[in-house]
């Protein structure tokens, strides 16, 4: 919040989600609606880049604070978190008690062929 607090951001076309932020070097397109900034942090993470929380400052003046959950993934929500966890996760039984058919058992299987060189391993130096 604090690092896009130093930001600019310009509504060029008009739309509740598409913003223009600008950078000290560069500039960013943020949109909201599709969760996506062309830093591509919020893209991949789904957590408000600076960029994004810019854009929900100036978007959302008075409530930025309690804005931030509706346009992060629903995943870092407490209550999300506490439902995927709910439930029982089953470990793996010991190798004793493991079921595995005859065909199986008698089948030999090798390690995949690899070819290690000795010695350090050489650079190209220009």
């Amino acid at each position: 919040m604090i690092e896009g607090d130093s930001l600019y951001v310009e509504n060029i076309t008009g739309d509740d989600n598409q913003f223009t932020v600008f950078d000290a070097s560069s500039t960013f397109s943020v949109n909201l609606l599709e969760k996506s900034c062309s830093c591509r942090e919020y893209d991949l993470v789904k957590i408000l880049c600076a960029h994004a929380m810019a854009t929900l400052r100036s978007k959302h003046v008075d409530e930025y604070g309690m804005s931030i959950y509706e346009y992060s993934s629903p995943l870092y929500i407490a209550e999300t978190y506490l439902l995927l966890y709910s439930e029982s996760i089953n470990v793996v039984p010991i190798e004793s008690k493991w079921c595995v058919p005859e065909e199986l058992l008698s089948m030999n299987i090798l390690p995949p062929l690899v070819d290690t060189k000795l010695g350090r391993k050489k650079r190209k130096r220009v």
